[in-house]
This record gives structure tokens, C-alpha cells and sequence, in this order.
């Protein structure tokens, strides 16, 4: 009965991070990042924002009966499409800034384009953008920032003052000057696109060099980097095959912020007239629309609709990011 009490007694001592020790030693370290992460109520509301505008914006466009630049027509209080207008009748105009209604659920634009179909188009050129530009942003950072970290010396130095100097480029008079140039040089709209994801990239690779050149300076030195140089491995697959995994956790973060920051540097070239050019359409280049005072005030379903789907997928973003950063933490005790 003594021994009974003892147990029970030791069992009630037990914190919950003892038992998640417990628990370490038989699930796999991913499994219990995957665990804390789930246990992270606004990481998985994260989620679910971003599962769905995933869905919208890629998905739902198949589903649309309108095309993204399809514009539509009116005579007489009755809707036309471009394919049965005589454009020498007079008395057909087109169905611009037109409320919401069962045919146009967010209603048309300044163009006479529906807003919900620009809106669902708009979700995958934002999207796109902001996961290419953290694309190119990793690939630069990890492999400039790893050679940095690894070799030291000369080597870091001269890598570690180039970071310096993309430090202090003035980001947005250089995307101003670039935009001006394009528009000079009568590049194609697609065009325009890849390029402002090559600048806005190389431009914002130096944060990612230094974390991950400071995080390999701190490993290196490490027991198991010395037993990979006993073995004779080469410095590549050091770099590539044992300090950068160890620095992806805080990479993963760092790429889901990221995302949402892009999305957000996107949307405010775009509202300037320098991010996604017209009739392509964006998150940014939809909001633009309240420059115009009138629309502003008296049209509320054309810009606040994208306004919402970047609050919330920035939202998304952040909230999926704090709680990788969480659940990586190997000293979380939630």
C-alpha cells in the first residue's frame, strides 16, 4: 500500500515537460514538432486560412463561369458579354463599377471586369511571387551564408561585406528606377513580372545569409562536425549534408514569414503603379483602386475585398510561422 502511494505520489510530481521527455525517447523529433505544432490553436487557424485561399485562388478560377479579363456590357438594363456586342451600338456601355449582385457577387470593377474571378486570379500571381522571391532569397542566403560560416577567414569577410552592401541599397529607389526602365523599354507585362520576383529576391538574400552564416559559426565547432572531418568528408558535403540541416528549422520560420512579408511588399508596389502591371491582376493592383477618391468612398467591394484576402493570408502567414518557431524551440514546454 506504501509502494502504492509512493507511485502515485511520483506520478502527480511529474511536469508536463517530463512527460514530453518521456515521450521523446519514442517518437522521432519530427513527430514531436509536428505534435507541438498541432497543439498550437492559432498555428492551425494559420492553416485553415491559408488551405483556403490556396483553394480560391488556384482552384477556384476552374469554377468560375468568367474569364480573368473577360468585360461585360449593358443595354437597356440588360448584361451582354464581349462575344454577342455591337460596338456600333451607342447605346451599349460598359457595365463598369456595377454592385453585387447573383451574376457578379462582388460586382464588377472600373473596367467592367468581375471582381471575384480578378479577385481568385489575382490570389495566384501574389502567391506565386511571394514564394518564388523566398525561393531565390534561401537558395542565395544558404549557399553564400553556409561558405561564410564554414570557411571564416578571408572567405567570410569578403561574403559578409557584400551582405553589407545589399544591406544598404535603398530598396525602394532601386525598384523605382528598374520599374522605369521596363516601362521604358516597352517590356511585355509577363515579363515584368519575373523581373520584379528576380529583384525583389536578390535584393532580400542577405538576412537569410547572415542567420544561417551566424548559426553554422556556432555548430561548426561542434562534436559531430569534428567526427564528419575524422571520416575524410569533403567540405560540400559538410555543409550541405550536416550544418544545413541543422539550420532548417530556423529556415522554415524565416520562409514562412517571409511569405507574408513579400505578399505585403507586392501589394504596396502595386498600389505605387511599380509591382504587377495592368490588366494582369493582384492583390496590390486591385487595392490600387482606392487612389481614385470616388471609388474610395462609394465603391467599398472593389478594393476591400483583396484588402481582406491580404490582411488574412499575411495573418496566415504569421500565424503558421510563430508556431513552427514554437514547436522547433527544443525548450518550449507547452
Amino acid at each position: 500500500m506504501l509502494e502504492k502511494s509512493k507511485i502515485d505520489i511520483e506520478n502527480e510530481q511529474v511536469t508536463d515537460n517530463d512527460r514530453e521527455i518521456i515521450v521523446d525517447k519514442i517518437i522521432t523529433p519530427g513527430q514531436l514538432v509536428m505534435k507541438r505544432f498541432v497543439r498550437n490553436k492559432l498555428a492551425i487557424i494559420g492553416m485553415v486560412i491559408l488551405v483556403s485561399m490556396f483553394l480560391i485562388s488556384f482552384i477556384g478560377p476552374f469554377f468560375s463561369p468568367y474569364g480573368e479579363y473577360q468585360i461585360f456590357f449593358q443595354k437597356d438594363g440588360v448584361e451582354l458579354t464581349e462575344d454577342i456586342v455591337n460596338y456600333e451600338d451607342k447605346n451599349i456601355k460598359v457595365l463598369i463599377k456595377a454592385p453585387p449582385s447573383s451574376n457578379h457577387w462582388l460586382g464588377t470593377d472600373r473596367d467592367g471586369r468581375d471582381t471575384f474571378t480578378r479577385l481568385m486570379y489575382g490570389g495566384r500571381i501574389s502567391l506565386v511571387i511571394g514564394f518564388v522571391v523566398v525561393a531565390i532569397e534561401l537558395f542565395f542566403g544558404i549557399i553564400l551564408g553556409g561558405i561564410a560560416g564554414y570557411f571564416g577567414g578571408v572567405i567570410d569577410n569578403i561574403i559578409m561585406r557584400i551582405v553589407d552592401i545589399f544591406f544598404c541599397i535603398p530598396f525602394l529607389p532601386i525598384v523605382l528606377i528598374l520599374s522605369s526602365v521596363l516601362i521604358t523599354l516597352d517590356v511585355d507585362g509577363s515579363k515584368k513580372i519575373y523581373y520584379l520576383m528576380l529583384v525583389l529576391g536578390i535584393l532580400g538574400w542577405a538576412g537569410v545569409a547572415r542567420l544561417v552564416r551566424g548559426q553554422i559559426l556556432s555548430l561548426r565547432e561542434q562534436e559531430f562536425m569534428i567526427a564528419t572531418e575524422a571520416i575524410g568528408l569533403n567540405p560540400r558535403k559538410r555543409i550541405f549534408k550536416h550544418l544545413i540541416p541543422n539550420v532548417m528549422p530556423q529556415l522554415i520560420v524565416i520562409a514562412t514569414l517571409g511569405v507574408g512579408g513579400i505578399i505585403l511588399t507586392e501589394s504596396g508596389l502595386s498600389f505605387l503603379g511599380f509591382g504587377v502591371p495592368f490588366p494582369f491582376a493582384s492583390w496590390g493592383n486591385m487595392v490600387s483602386a482606392v487612389t481614385d477618391p470616388i471609388i474610395l468612398k462609394g465603391y467599398l467591394y472593389i478594393w476591400i475585398p483583396p484588402g481582406i484576402c491580404i490582411l488574412t493570408t499575411v495573418m496566415g502567414f504569421n500565424f503558421v510561422g510563430d508556431g513552427l518557431r514554437d514547436a522547433f524551440d527544443p525548450k518550449m514546454r507547452r
